[in-house]
């Protein structure tokens, strides 16, 4: 039966079980939304920004196991960029569909016309224009198949205006259920590596696995677990891995490198002579831009990742392992149940055991200040005491992320909390947030904002409010580019913090309220919580604002920062 293709698309997200689509209008796409009015399988949730709608189909993909999928009118094409950034250098399976004007008029100087394929290449596995109606069925299935497999990424789709209200005469609509979710097939590393590399592990006195996000996009918490229990392994995890191993567990380190890591996870990587990297792409954020451990390590490197453009690439290593996580390591862990001999190194594990005790004590201590603004590790006490048991965490770059990621101890493992730290770009939370939302549409959100990243995405509070359901905002208000202050003031002195950092006051609580939110602030230490357990408990968004300290007024757990406050007096916590 013929078919334009804009239904054939309609069609085809609907087989691939694609319930909600994030995305907004303009008219290169409205032959597409002629036909989607007809199609209510598949929920069209509208942005207020074409970066956000990307953010959005980030966030759905991490929480959710299915790819992501947004889409924006020509117009807008630009404007996705950061999103389509993220989740490439991130690894997040994504269908990004653009719609276009007719490819015949991109030399005319027609309006809203650019080429869309040069900007996405460099940011997609790969960007396809439908230059045949015919063809956008496979296309679609070739865009999922690689979008879900091997290292996963976002895929670009050019849809030209032209092209959507095309006919197909036999569109062959069938689709590939094994791309449906990710990971969509599982290599499995050699099984000579998979010997060398057990037998490094065993042979090792001070061995570490260092979790990155390649663990949780591969679901391979429970062999992790298992693998570091057989031989009595310490594991930490990057910050984009925190959750890929339950924080408390006896032989958890927490999340380690320069954001989110603390000066005791660093040092059992620093002391170790066998470093197990699994999933992770040893970037700079998850080794303090290569000192954690330094490049010229006397530490015997493994390394799992299903990419072989990141095995190795940034230390020598002694076993490359290339394939699935969680595949290969179920192979690891079945050749080495049948060994005779597991090595387990008690001692030193009760070595770290202590000094996690003392360091937790120190920890305790600052939890416990009353400190007015009030004192970031108090708020996350706070915090961790009013969860709920069904919950998720997104948080923006800078204090929200550097406290909740080195301090809220995740007890179980998998995916709860997300953070940005592949590129990095501000404006991410809000919208992750409504990403989140349809993902897991049981949980409580809870959504940590900085109010540099709140200017980026605010009219989003809109579709927050739309949206509704549970999705608390918590607004951090130290009314300047504080992470900038903090750099400028240990890199270059305090006459410079404020250069190009500091904002007018705000009245965030009104600019809530304007858009439908219940809003609160919170001002001192006693106020956190009893507001926080009676919002958390609230079935619709709420928004909350806390006063706090810049950080160059008290300076996070970075190790290059931490040396040179120390060196310089200023307040910090290790």
């Amino acid at each position: 039966m013929p078919l334009n293709a804009s239904k054939a698309l309609m069609e085809l997200l609907k087989g691939y079980a694609v319930k909600e689509v994030f995305g907004l209008p303009g008219e290169t796409t409205l032959p597409l939304y002629k036909e989607w009015l007809s199609t209510p399988e598949v929920k069209h949730v509208m942005m207020r920004d074409e970066r956000s709608a990307a953010f959005a189909a980030d966030a759905f993909a991490r929480f959710s196991y299915k790819p992501g999928v947004c889409e924006g009118p020509s117009v807008g094409a630009t404007h996705m960029i950061p999103g389509v950034a993220e989740a490439y250098k991130a690894s997040i399976p994504m269908l990004v569909f653009t719609s276009d004007i007719p490819l015949h008029y991109e030399r005319r100087n027609t309006l809203t016309g650019i080429n869309q394929t040069a900007m996405f290449e460099g940011i997609t596995k790969e960007s396809i224009t439908v230059t045949e109606a015919s063809d956008l069925p496979s296309i679609v299935r070739r865009a999922f198949r690689l979008a879900t497999s091997g290292k996963p990424g976002p895929v670009h789709i050019r849809f030209p205006i032209d092209k959507q209200m095309e006919e197909i005469g036999d569109p062959h609509l069938y689709v590939q259920k094994d791309f449906k979710a990710y990971p969509g097939h599982r290599s499995v590393a050699e099984l000579t590596k998979i010997s060398e590399a057990l037998k490094v592990l065993g042979l090792a006195q001070r061995p570490v696995i260092v979790c990155g996000q390649g663990v949780l996009l591969s679901q391979a918490w429970g062999e992790v677990q298992v693998l570091a229990e057989l031989y009595g392994v310490p594991v930490g995890t990057t910050i984009n891995g925190k959750g890929a191993f339950p924080e408390n567990h006896p032989l958890s380190i927490g999340v380690t490198g320069s954001r989110g890591g603390t000066t005791l996870g660093n040092k059992v990587i620093d002391e170790a002579d066998v470093i197990f990297y699994v999933g992770c792409s040893t970037d700079s954020t998850g080794t303090d831009t290569w000192k954690t451990p330094s490049l010229d390590t006397q530490a015997k490197i493994i390394h799992l990742n299903v990419s072989e453009g990141e095995v190795g690439n940034n230390y020598p290593i002694e076993v490359a392992l290339i394939g699935d996580a969680a595949a290969t390591l179920r192979v690891m862990i079945e050749v080495a149940e049948k060994q005779e001999k597991k090595v387990r190194k008690l001692p030193r594990i009760k070595a770290i055991q202590k000094e996690k005790e003392e360091y937790d004590a120190y920890v305790s201590g600052l939890m416990a200040s009353n400190e007015i603004p009030i004192h970031p590790l108090r708020f996350v006490k706070e915090l961790g005491d009013a969860l709920p048991k069904d919950y998720l965490i997104v948080t923006d770059v800078g204090i929200a992320a550097i406290y909740t990621a080195a301090f809220l101890k995740q007890g179980e493992a998998g995916r709860r909390m997300i953070f940005n730290y592949a590129i990095g770009s501000l404006g991410y939370a809000i919208p992750a947030s409504i990403g989140a939302r349809y993902a897991r549409p049981n949980s409580t959100v809870i959504t940590l904002v900085g109010d540099g990243s709140f200017g980026f995405t605010a009219g989003e509070l809109e579709t927050v409010a739309r949206v509704g359901g549970p999705n608390h905002l918590i607004l951090f208000n130290n009314q300047s580019y504080g992470w900038i202050r903090a750099e400028w003031l240990l890199s270059y002195g305090k006459e410079y913090v404020d250069f190009a950092t500091n904002f007018k006051p705000v009245d965030y609580l009104k600019i809530a309220e304007g858009f439908g939110l219940e809003a609160t602030r919170m001002v001192k230490p006693d106020e956190l919580g009893p507001t926080l357990k009676r919002n958390l408990e609230k079935k619709e968004p709420t928004f909350t604002e806390i006063i706090v300290k810049p950080e160059d007024k008290l300076v996070p757990p970075v190790p290059s920062w931490i040396k040179k406050a120390e060196k310089q007096g200023f307040s910090y916590i290790k």
